[in-house]
């Protein structure tokens, strides 16, 4: 990635901070070529602060660390896009956001999230390790349980109603997807290619 850095009289670039998985805009905070360095070295943020005049990795002292997941440069090579998975809160206030912005409506990615590590770090008792444990077969047959009460909801119910059938529609998906290996991105892809 190619950043000009000498477009400003001070060496520095705007960098735009976004959770990785909410796509939330986090923090703005600014760069040199040092400060960039040591975040792509290692992978986790600093900033050039302009009120310290000097570089500041974020969460040097609450270890609300900001870790990278992606970086992006922008057209002009002057502003930087950092996607990251962030410890704690962003923003000094205690917030989610320096913007404070309301919590992304994205939960269903960290749902998956959620799902994913109940596979990883198994919990005795959690609904997911008893689904899982079940196998496949009961994990299908819960989405096609839940698709039909579902379409149920939707035709003869209430509004309240259908929203928490499709919600447990959703989270057995959710599951069914995870127990095959797939994800939420795999199904967006192809979602975007049949757009196309």
């Amino acid at each position: 990635m190619k950043i000009d850095f000498n477009k400003s009289a001070d060496g520095l670039v705007p960098v735009v901070i976004q959770d990785s998985q909410t796509l939330e805009v986090l923090m703005l905070g600014y760069m040199d070529q040092e400060a960039w360095d040591k975040t792509q070295a290692e992978k986790i943020v600093t900033f050039y602060s302009r009120s310290k005049k000097r570089l500041w990795t974020k969460g040097e002292t609450s270890n609300n660390f900001l870790h990278v997941k992606e970086s992006f440069v922008d057209c002009d090579n002057d502003t930087i896009l950092i996607k990251v998975k962030a410890d704690g809160p962003t923003c000094h206030t205690g917030s989610r956001s320096c913007f404070n912005t309301e919590y992304n409506h994205n939960f269903i990615s960290e749902l998956e999230n959620i799902i994913a590590d109940r596979y990883a770090n198994p919990v005795e008792g959690s609904y997911v390790n008893k689904l899982r444990n079940k196998g496949l077969n009961k994990i299908a047959q819960k989405v096609g349980e839940e698709g039909v009460e579902t379409v149920i909801a939707a035709l003869a119910e209430t509004e309240t109603d259908l929203i928490n059938e499709a919600s447990d529609l959703v989270f057995h998906l959710l599951v069914l997807l995870r127990e095959k290996g797939l994800s939420l991105e795999t199904i967006a892809k192809n979602l975007e290619s049949r757009h196309k």
